[in-house]
């Protein structure tokens, strides 16, 4: 797939109306910085998702809109979310 300069404005224009879209709402109580770093990064993650299967996009037209360094980085967090680390069992004490 071939991607024109007309391809990539169209989708920085549907993110930016993403953005507007969506009012940021005030939480009842405050929560944590990891928490609303984690709440904010599942919002954008769903979103993202939402965009790459309405265009009907894959991996490969994603990365392609990024610098070459990004693009690899991004690679690099897929292929480590993907690679789930098992859990460490704590040794009986005797």
């Amino acid at each position: 797939m071939t991607a024109s300069k007309y391809d990539f404005r169209q989708f920085q224009e549907e993110l930016a109306q993403l953005e507007r879209k969506t009012p940021a709402p005030a939480p009842a109580k405050p929560v944590g910085k990891k928490a609303a770093a984690a709440q904010r990064l599942s919002v954008a993650r769903d979103e993202f998702l939402a965009l790459r299967q309405r265009h009907g996009l894959s991996v490969a037209d994603v990365v392609a809109f990024f610098p070459e360094e990004e693009g690899i980085a991004y690679l690099q967090e897929l292929i480590a979310a993907a690679q789930t680390k098992p859990r460490r069992r704590t040794k009986p004490k005797p």
